[in-house]
């Protein structure tokens, strides 16, 4: 399973300095505060958001949808709530049955066989207790039954039995929901530890890699990526923790995965991406975030399902590559999750991909222009000296007719 590769936290507190000893350290003394800071990720490693909502003031809100409310839960409060719904609702149900049996005067006629009570062999509030559950579960051992002279019994067990039920679907459904969350099954959805930069095809990419644990898989499986990172706006607007769509092959449809065996998941840094001029040296000083969402339908329950993970810019290697996971056996394609998050050192020019391009162009105008070039010179040349030889013929002509003339 992935690691959590955060930087540890400090134990010890350093003041702060004020503003003008700030804006007064080295650039290189600044880095090395920036490196040694702790990374507050947006969208921690197991896929939790590491966001917290303070000084909500509309609380009203999480009762009008109960429902989702209850299933949010933890599963401590969700089975508290649980059993304190079932036994409330059999404790009022039975006091409402005493409350009856003491009313019409059946509790001092215990034993009276010349008397009908309201329900047979109640006695008291334990066994008013047991009638309610029997009630309400429906187990009903016999023993204690309602008679047909007691109508404001029947319309008790009318309004107990209705009631009753909507109990029954409301927490039995909610413990049905909160049992099948497919939330364990994306614990099975893993994402490599590191994230890679290096050439493929020409081109700079950054590079992760996604697999499944299980060998049911995942329907409609698709992948997307966000770049986080603040910015602020021409006009002067700072917006924190701004997000970036990052293309993973939603216009070619490569973001659609067949997730058998792990895949690793490119980005092309071209001219719509955000690391269009991002070089290493420049890398290295960001603070930015990279979260990337796997979604899909389970299998076995058609639930949809969704993993999470992210990568802070100490986990983005540059240069790096990933190493092979799969080989063919012997009738069958094995895969070595022990190889899943290692990663092999390439050559990989440290420049941006902006400049590896105009490098790229670079070499490649000579060839082209020096043919042209050749071509136009040698055409001038050509053109020149007709030129030349026209002008010289002229001048020879004219040197003639004067010559005859003066004879």
């Amino acid at each position: 399973m992935e690691q959590d590769v955060e930087s540890p936290a400090v134990t010890t507190r350093k003041p702060k300095l004020p503003k003008q000893a700030r804006e007064a350290l080295p650039e290189q003394l600044v880095d090395q505060v920036r490196a040694k800071r702790k990374i507050q990720r947006y969208v921690r490693k197991d896929g939790k958001c590491n966001v917290h909502h303070g000084n909500v003031q509309e609380t009203y809100r999480y009762l009008t949808d109960i429902f989702t409310t209850l299933v949010d839960l933890k599963w401590r409060f969700n089975l508290f709530i649980f059993v304190l719904v079932y036994t409330v609702t059999w404790l009022l149900f039975g006091f409402a049955w005493w409350l009856i049996a003491y009313v019409r005067g059946d509790l001092e006629h215990i034993g009276d066989n010349q008397w009908t009570p309201c329900v047979n062999n109640l006695n008291g509030f334990v066994s008013a207790f047991l009638f309610s559950i029997e009630t309400e579960t429906t187990i009903g051992y016999g023993y204690r039954v309602i008679t047909d002279q007691c109508p404001e019994g029947i319309l008790l067990l009318l309004i107990q039995s209705v009631l009753g039920s909507i109990v029954n679907a409301f927490m039995v459904g909610c413990m049905f929901v909160k049992i099948s969350q497919p939330k364990k099954r994306a614990e099975t959805l893993v994402f490599s530890t590191s994230a890679v930069i290096s050439v493929r095809d020409g081109r700079l990419c950054l590079m992760f890699r996604v697999g499944d644990l299980r060998n049911s898989h995942i329907v409609e499986a698709s992948i997307r990526a966000k770049l986080i990172k603040s910015k602020q706006t021409k006009e002067g607007e700072f917006i924190p923790l701004n997000q970036t769509d990052m293309n993973v092959g939603y216009d070619t449809g490569d973001d659609r995965l067949f997730l058998v065996s792990p895949l690793i998941i490119c980005h092309e840094i071209n001219q719509n991406s955000p690391f269009w001029e991002v070089s290493q040296a420049d890398l290295d000083k960001e603070d930015l975030e990279i979260v990337v969402i796997l979604e899909g339908m389970v299998e076995a329950t058609g639930m949809t399902c969704q993993a999470r993970s992210s990568y802070v810019t100490s986990e983005i290697k540059w240069g790096y590559r990933f190493m092979p996971v799969l080989t063919l056996e012997d009738g069958f394609y094995e895969v070595d999750y022990n190889s899943f998050h290692d990663i092999h050192e390439t050559n990989t020019p440290s420049c941006s991909a902006r400049e590896l391009a105009e490098m790229n162009c670079r070499a490649r105008l000579p060839l082209t222009w020096s043919v042209a070039s050749k071509l136009s010179h040698t055409t001038t040349l050509v053109t020149q000296e007709e030129g030349l030889e026209e002008q010289t013929e002229r001048n020879g002509d004219i040197a003639n007719i004067e010559s005859e003339s003066k004879v």
